[in-house]
């Protein structure tokens, strides 16, 4: 399947809902996310609003939190407002355009991934694109597995790590297939459960307090009210660590969690 740059396409969406349990818990729910569990944000930047509702929505049927901006300043103001991993960023749009966010972003302390979406598709066109700040280059049409793929490994170059097979201490994680496996035994996971693993083992061996791990896997910037951070680790531990001599995930009373052999 190809998405293309014209009014011709006609795109399926779903609605999000959002289901209150748990004292304010908030979950996002949308067709074809999987258990209404969401990992990763991405920022869509788009002009075209059928194409990027059609992005907008691949991505979160691959449980990515997904923010959406029309043009180049409401994509500053998404992330100076809160943490991206990976910007899908338009060049040629009204007003701010792509290469002043890209330009802005430069600045950044934490500066996200970013993936270019373009109809430009000179050799001259892409050189440019890369040498304002791109990570990556992609011409429309295109398509979605393509651009599913190639998030993917930003997200993995985001976080140093080098292939989609992660092995910390005896626990194995195949990032494509979502498969968990310690000491050789395969483990099943929830995607909830399957989320959190996953954004500690990108960051394994640092602290990563409640509110990155609310904010990451849930898709919401308010901090946590509850305590259902530390529940659900809590059912994750019980998996990993069930019957191993070693255990993975380390509590840093105050600061957050850890992911690493060792105390």
């Amino acid at each position: 399947m190809a998405l293309w740059d014209g009014p011709a396409c006609y795109f399926h969406f779903s609605f999000i809902f959002l289901i209150y349990t748990y004292r304010d818990w908030r979950i996002i729910y949308s067709a074809g996310c999987r258990n209404g569990v969401v990992y990763m944000r991405v920022l869509v930047v788009e002009d075209f609003k059928t194409l990027r509702e059609s992005i907008a929505q691949a991505l979160r049927e691959q449980t990515y939190a997904v923010d959406e901006a029309s043009d180049g300043r409401l994509a500053l103001w998404h992330l100076q407002s809160g943490y991206v991993d990976v910007v899908i960023l338009d060049l040629m749009m009204p007003g701010v355009d792509g290469f002043q966010v890209l330009k802005a972003m430069q600045r950044m302390k934490n500066r996200p991934a970013v993936l270019v979406l373009t109809a430009r598709d000179t050799v001259d066109d892409r050189v440019i694109g890369l040498d304002a700040g791109a990570d990556d280059y992609l011409t429309k049409p295109f398509a979605l597995g393509e651009m599913l793929a190639r998030v993917r490994a930003l997200t993995r170059r985001r976080y140093n790590v080098a292939s989609s097979r992660l092995r910390i201490g005896s626990l194995e994680m195949d990032l494509n297939a979502r498969r968990v496996f310690r000491e050789k035994r395969e483990i099943e996971l929830s995607a909830r459960e399957y989320a959190i693993l996953e954004y500690l083992a990108m960051r394994q061996g640092e602290i990563v307090s409640r509110s990155e791990i609310w904010e990451h896997v849930h898709g919401d910037d308010s901090p946590p009210e509850s305590n259902v951070v530390d529940v659900f680790v809590g059912l994750l531990r019980k998996k990993i660590d069930y019957e191993s001599e070693e255990h993975l995930i380390h509590t840093r009373r105050g600061q957050g969690y850890m992911l690493g052999p060792g105390d």
